[in-house]
């Protein structure tokens, strides 16, 4: 199981000073964040991508990759990369690059976005969202597994003979979560080709998340990649934690009043009930996330959203404490004990390149000579081109 923190990157007015931090001050306390999460024993850090005000990280990997050079065993991923907005290309290559610079401590995790209008500023249709998202990722499956790719579909330029570089590391493509709120259509698309689904279970009922997460389950074994228990279900979540209860409720409220996404709407109390929000002492952060082993059986990842709503700094390292100190310790062993032996493991790199290459050595990609084009012969790699697309 592996326990981390998310942020959407967004900078928000403090209700309680009424200060809006800068674009420098955010960019540099998600760095301090960041560096917290590995400090306190967590294992993963994702951050967001917007390419609109009040939100700061238009370039996940080149926040990610700074993050990477200052920590050491930290898991860095994506909270989401826009697979409709971007091309499929660039994100084969941009992603590949911070595998080799993290040394493989890295994944992503793949949504359409909740922002209408980057749609047509990056020259796409909104209202293609759908199919855009399933054509990009097919071809990021390939770009990843084969070393030449001829490709042709509908939402970009054709492919001949084109070859994304760097290659995976070890010739491993990064693990990709597929990321979701309410599509089945994603859940499908995970399931087909035995990725990751990340429920982002925050607004919803937790009804709503397990529904999609059974769907997705029995598609997974549906496709032959496993038994439903072997399906690997990521969920996030968000968190207030204090040493008092009450306290925490007092901290916390102003922040949820104020907030722009449930600001306004129900009381604090009721959206805790209603959703997945947590908020009191550190056993009481542990027992509601236990509820959702209670509900969803074994997964492999959860996140906290703790770092928005204009909340300081100081407050966000203070929870990453508390966070790390007496609250993951108590679920890692809980959740050990209940685990089911049949239920995987965790996605890392190492893993994933024994399961890939057993004792053998990983493959390490050279390039031929330059031949003044793309190609020099069947493959552009000394080695002989080994096709994944089956996987």
């Amino acid at each position: 199981m592996q326990f981390g923190i998310f942020s959407v990157s967004d900078i928000t007015r403090d209700p309680v000073t009424g200060v809006t931090p800068s674009e420098a001050e955010r960019i540099d306390a998600i760095v301090q964040i960041a560096r917290k999460t590995e400090e306190v024993g967590l294992d993963v850090f994702a951050i967001g991508e917007h390419h609109n005000p009040p939100f700061f990280s238009s370039s996940p990997t080149t926040l990610l990759g700074h993050i990477a050079a200052t920590t050491e065993r930290l898991i860095l991923t994506t909270a989401t990369t826009l697979i409709t907005t971007n091309d499929p290309v660039k994100i084969a290559e941009d992603y590949a690059m911070l595998q080799h610079l993290s040394k493989g401590r890295m994944d992503l995790m793949l949504g359409r976005g909740n922002t209408g209008p980057v749609y047509p500023w990056f020259g796409k249709d909104i209202r293609a969202g759908l199919p855009l998202a399933l054509e990009n990722y097919n071809l990021l499956h390939r770009l990843w597994r084969e070393d030449v790719v001829d490709w042709e579909g509908n939402y970009r330029t054709p492919l001949q003979g084109f070859t994304a570089t760097p290659r995976p590391l070890d010739g491993v493509p990064p693990f990709v979560w597929h990321g979701s709120i309410r599509t089945p259509e994603i859940a499908e698309q995970a399931a087909y080709y035995g990725n990751g689904f990340f429920a982002n279970h925050i607004f919803w009922p937790t009804a709503h998340s397990l529904q999609l997460i059974e769907f997705y389950r029995q598609r997974f074994e549906h496709y032959g990649h496993g038994t439903k228990k072997q399906a690997i279900v990521g969920l996030g979540g968000q968190a207030y934690i204090a040493k008092k209860s009450q306290d925490a409720w007092n901290e916390f409220r102003p922040y949820f009043n104020e907030a722009p996404v449930y600001g306004h709407g129900p009381s604090l109390e009721d959206f805790a009930e209603m959703t997945p929000l947590s908020v009191g002492s550190p056993q009481e952060i542990i027992d509601k996330t236990l509820t959702f082993h209670d509900t969803f059986g074994d997964y492999q990842r959860q996140l906290w959203l703790m770092d928005h709503a204009g909340l300081p700094l100081k407050t966000v390292l203070n929870q990453l404490d508390l966070l790390g100190e007496e609250v993951v310790p108590v679920l890692r062993k809980e959740l050990e004990t209940r685990r089911d032996p049949e239920s995987a493991p965790a996605p890392t790199h190492r893993a994933r390149v024994a399961a890939e290459y057993g004792d053998e050595p990983a493959r390490q990609a050279r390039p031929n000579a330059n031949q003044g084009d793309n190609l020099a012969g069947a493959s552009p790699y000394q080695d002989t081109a080994k096709t994944l697309a089956d996987k």
